[in-house]
């Protein structure tokens, strides 16, 4: 299969790309190469190099800059979605968009599933829905996979960000009033690649299995990778202080996968640990800390 990749060098696009080109023709294209805003370009890209299968993964994803800058948000995420789908009409493309769990208001008792009604509560969350909605109105042949939480090599994340914290400050203060489920992306790019093999499309939910709160998550990382005398304190969403406001319950259901019978990803503490041995396979060090 012919597979293009937009946002390929993003920290999703630098673990996919290597999981696709085993078995497909797999070639990445990111802002350098055609701005997604501009549907002419768009198009013409898509005619010059035709894909069987376009994977969206391109978004602007600072959930709080997204509040300041809406109509950046709206573009990128919304826009420059329907001109990707378009443009796969064109070609005669499958399309394969990766959403966030934010398209949801986290008032829900339970783990969302796949055919919850969304109801974002931030912009970020509502250019990512309505790009949803771009995708299912125009194509035919299309999977929206919801993800959550995300981590990995290569891009900016929560374990990095509080292992370099940890480095600094001798108290670190995490929210503890919102749960989800982390997800570390070379996981998620296997699944993806397993998903398309499959041509079972509809809308997907892909996350590491489990769920735990922001400061969960945060004292789980000192346990694998310590850090000496610092301490881990609890606090609310409003004292954090963020623009965004996020949802208190992301946790999604991975039915569909289920459905299709593929296996879900592993409990996020393991997937962590296997990050971690990545990590230390790099060389990397955040600063003192030991290896």
């Amino acid at each position: 299969m012919r597979i293009l990749v937009t946002g390929a060098r993003g920290m999703l696009g630098t673990a996919l790309l290597p999981v696709l080109s085993r078995n497909h023709t797999a070639w990445g294209m990111d802002v350098q190469d055609c701005d997604i805003r501009d549907a002419a370009a768009v198009s013409e890209y898509l005619r010059s190099r035709p894909p069987d299968l376009l994977i969206h993964l391109a978004a602007y994803t600072n959930v709080d800059a997204c509040e300041a800058n809406l109509q950046i948000a709206e573009e990128t995420n919304s826009l420059g979605t329907r001109n990707l789908a378009a443009a796969c009409a064109e070609a005669g493309a499958a399309m394969l968009y990766v959403s966030t769990d934010y398209v949801f208001d986290g008032t829900r008792e339970g783990a969302y599933r796949e055919d919850d009604a969304p109801h974002p509560i931030n912009v970020y969350g509502r250019s990512k829905w309505m790009g949803e909605q771009h995708v299912r109105a125009i194509l035919k042949r299309f999977y929206i996979v919801r993800a959550s939480w995300l981590y990995g090599a290569g891009g900016k994340n929560f374990v990095t960000t509080i292992l370099s914290a940890a480095h600094q400050q001798k108290t670190l203060r995490v929210v503890n009033d919102q749960r989800g489920c982390p997800t570390y992306t070379r996981h998620l790019s296997s699944k993806i690649a397993e998903l398309i093999q499959t041509e079972s499309y509809g809308i997907y939910h892909i996350t590491g299995s489990g769920a735990c709160s922001w400061l969960e998550f945060a004292q789980a990382i000192l346990e694998l990778w310590p850090v000496a005398g610092v301490q881990v304190l609890p606090i609310s969403s409003k004292e954090s202080g963020r623009a965004a406001r996020r949802p208190a319950n992301s946790v999604l259901e991975n039915r569909a996968l289920r459905q299709i019978h593929l296996e879900l990803l592993p409990h996020w503490k393991k997937s962590l640990a296997e990050f971690f041995d990545e990590l230390r396979q790099s060389g990397q060090r955040f600063n003192d800390a030991s290896a």
